[in-house]
């Protein structure tokens, strides 16, 4: 994967940024912690501008999770209430669970989504809940746009700093993804496993 990363980002430019930022939303494995310090290491190489890279990499991670908001839109808090009876065992929550996520979200929604663009997996799912609870487009957009742009800025500084150590941020930041993302799979097969209906 990082060599066809390195051909596309290196070929497409601004471009390939966006795009990989984008699809890094919709399908997770392909990671911001590699697309962006690569693409601040090619800004200092003469490649596509720093300021540039971290523009169309805000962007691309904004129109992914705008997709996931919009899915979460589609679905609508009465129809996933209605899922979750017919299947809260793999959704591994109940009616009443449903209703307290709400209660949560409603009164923290702006810093979740805030800072979940922040954590790996979690910035991908994160939209959907937003979207289900029908959180304000504007807000969902603000939010979301100023975590994506701090945390694709930070990733593409680090690499333009880093010059050709620039691999040295994926090797500091994929230990503790990979750690986030063993334990939400973990979470979520002990909450399978947990699961019972509400009385």
């Amino acid at each position: 994967m990082f060599d066809w990363i390195t051909g596309f980002l290196e070929g497409g430019g601004a471009w390939a940024i966006a795009a990989l930022m984008l699809l890094e939303n919709v399908f997770p494995p392909i990671p911001s912690e590699l697309i962006m310090p690569l693409a601040g290491f090619n800004a200092a190489r003469g490649g596509t501008p720093l300021w540039l890279a971290i523009l169309a990499g805000g962007l691309g991670s904004l129109a992914g999770a705008y997709l996931w908001y919009l899915a979460g839109r589609a679905v609508g808090a009465h129809r996933m209430r209605r899922l979750i009876a017919r299947h809260g065992r793999w959704l591994t929550t109940t009616p009443s669970e449903f209703e307290q996520a709400e209660a949560w979200f409603h009164r923290h929604g702006r810093a979740v989504v805030f800072f979940g663009r922040f954590v790996p997996t979690v910035r991908t799912l994160i939209s959907i809940p937003a979207g289900i609870e029908r959180m304000p487009q504007g807000q969902f957009l603000l939010y979301t746009a100023l975590g994506s742009f701090i945390w694709s800025g930070g990733l593409a500084l680090a690499g333009y700093l880093l010059e050709d150590q620039y691999e040295r941020v994926e090797h500091w930041v994929n230990p503790v993804s990979t750690a986030v993302v063993v334990g939400i799979v973990a979470l979520y097969l002990w909450r399978v496993i947990r699961w019972k209906p509400d009385a």
